[in-house]
């Protein structure tokens, strides 16, 4: 019995279709439907369809997890990190249905996703900071902290990836083996467990990544908040008065 996602089935020379690419573009091409579907007819009135209510409230959660953990306004990280959430619950979902193996449960998925998470840490911070203020993190507190910060980017990478792909893994082989034992109840309990699971490791992989992303953005603007807090208290007399007081 097979339980990996990277079987093959289809090959043509180079070209190579395993059951990884194929869920991953099923995936794909049912959130594009999905958000056509919903986003095609937007109401701003009182009355909205279910699917736009759904979507409201699922990005109303996403845009207050995303200020809870960064502390910053979410516009700007809610394309991304909501992105990354929605694909890996789909992917993670749709394992109840029969014959289909998610694409979390294949490393190249999960390495892939981190991957996406490396490459957008710095684009933050860099967008944030600039490269001078970005590049200078590496650096602090003394240049000797640059070989261990840069391990450090490199195994948080791999940490994320080999968590997600671990859990997902694990729970695949575990159903596969109970269905061999007894093949009725259990694998059904844990297929809904797996569901659960599913759920939470989406969650956790998004807020790894915004915590990731607001390591790189927060002391540009813990920067900006004090030297804020700074002109604000120059422009108070030191006698007591306020400016206003004296107009």
């Amino acid at each position: 019995m097979t339980i990996s996602p990277d079987e093959p089935i289809w090959q043509w020379g180079f070209a190579i279709l395993n059951r990884t690419i194929l869920f991953t573009w099923l995936v794909m091409a049912l959130l594009v439907l999905i958000s056509w579907l919903v986003t095609r007819r937007l109401s701003s009135g009182t009355k909205m369809s279910q699917g736009q209510n759904l979507l409201e409230v699922l990005v109303t959660g996403l845009r207050n997890q995303i200020r809870e953990v960064s502390q910053q306004e979410p516009g700007a990280y809610l394309p991304f990190i909501g992105t990354l959430f929605l694909f890996i619950v789909v992917c993670n979902i749709l394992a109840i249905v029969p014959g289909y193996h998610s694409p979390t449960g294949s490393l190249s998925t999960t390495a892939a996703l981190a991957t996406c998470v490396f490459v957008a840490v710095p684009i933050y911070g860099i967008a944030s900071q600039g490269i001078k203020g970005y590049l200078k993190q590496y650096i602090s507190p003394s240049p000797f902290m640059l070989p261990f910060n840069i391990i450090g980017e490199l195994s948080r990478t791999l940490a994320l990836a080999v968590r997600l792909y671990g859990n997902m893994m694990s729970g695949a082989v575990i159903v596969a083996i109970l269905v061999g034992f007894v093949p009725l109840f259990v694998p059904m309990l844990m297929q809904a467990f797996g569901l659960l699971t599913g759920v939470i490791q989406a969650y956790i992989f998004a807020v790894l990544a915004m915590v990731y992303i607001a390591s790189a953005t927060q002391s540009y603007f813990g920067a900006v908040h004090t030297d804020a807090i700074e002109d604000h208290s120059e422009s108070v007399p030191t006698d007591g008065t306020h400016p206003s007081m004296n107009e």
